[in-house]
């Protein structure tokens, strides 16, 4: 029996990506002023970030409707066929919940909270579609990513506090104090939330506490997926922290091979255009 990989636009995977792999994902809705747009259809990453650059209007975006996961999941019962759907954390948005509650009644839909955005959902994606195209059954796969999920650190290195000023989530003060000292906040996420690591002075310092943050969450395992990701419209920032950081990677893959994915706007938003980070899977 066919089972069918569905998540939802904020793992940050592009049109073309996930037809590559073979995975439905659902748009999350993006809304700029009175404008509003289906997330990776009617803008792409760099798209979003021209926008959220160039306007003061802070973006909202909205989460998928139980309707919404329903159609797509008939479709698969339709099929008689199974699904494992890979949601953004519940502590983020209400797109898990939206999901349950279509599963309600319908036998095959597997629902899993990633506790999780943007890179960190994605690779859990990824090591589903990995268990799928290795023949397991939907309930076998649900209950590995169940497991898996636990294991699954997602660090990031932001160059701005701007936009977390602009959401709400810190005080204008902060933010001019953070910009005239330099400092680059490191965040993870953890049970499900985003959390406030450490500040660093300037970038150099700030990759250097992602890689001790790496070191002590207990390595990366390099047999499960990971991915290197950046937001905003340059990479400039992202091969400064490859170089800085080539001890982590260089006995498993080299630069120009490293995994990466650029990220879109449900955490987007919130941090803005500069930031650096990674996630993986615990060792």
């Amino acid at each position: 029996m066919k089972v069918n990989i569905i998540t939802d636009s904020a793992s940050d995977f592009s049109i073309e990506e996930a037809k590559k792999l073979d995975i439905a994902m659902l748009p999350l809705q993006i809304t700029f002023g009175e404008d509003t747009y289906y997330d990776a259809i009617d803008l792409d990453h760099n798209a979003f970030f021209e926008k959220l650059i160039e306007t003061d209007v802070f973006p909202k975006t909205s989460q998928i409707t139980p309707y919404e996961y329903k159609k797509a999941f008939s479709e698969v019962e339709e099929m008689k066929e199974e699904a494992v759907v890979i949601t953004l954390s519940s502590k983020l948005s209400g797109c898990y919940q939206s999901a349950c509650l279509a599963a309600t009644d319908m036998d095959g839909i597997y629902v899993i909270d990633s506790l999780n955005a943007c890179v960190g959902q994605r690779i859990l994606v990824e090591y589903a579609v990995r268990l799928r195209d290795q023949g397991l059954s939907a309930k076998e796969i649900y209950e590995a990513c169940e497991t898996a999920k636990t294991k699954i650190r997602l660090v990031a290195l932001l160059d701005t506090l701007e936009y977390l000023k602009k959401g709400g989530r810190i005080s204008s003060t902060v933010a001019f104090a953070g910009a005239v000292l330099s400092i680059k906040p490191v965040i993870a996420i953890e049970g499900g939330e985003v959390i406030l690591l450490g500040k660093a002075r300037g970038s150099k310092n700030g990759n250097n506490k992602l890689i001790e943050v790496i070191k002590t969450s207990g390595g990366i395992d390099f047999d499960m997926p990971f991915s290197l990701v950046y937001s905003g419209l340059s990479k400039d920032v992202l091969n400064k922290y490859i170089e800085d950081s080539h001890e982590l990677y260089e006995e498993h893959s080299d630069a120009a091979s490293l995994p990466v994915c650029s990220i879109g706007c449900a955490i987007g938003s919130h941090i803005g255009p500069g930031a650096v980070g990674l996630a993986f899977f615990t060792a």
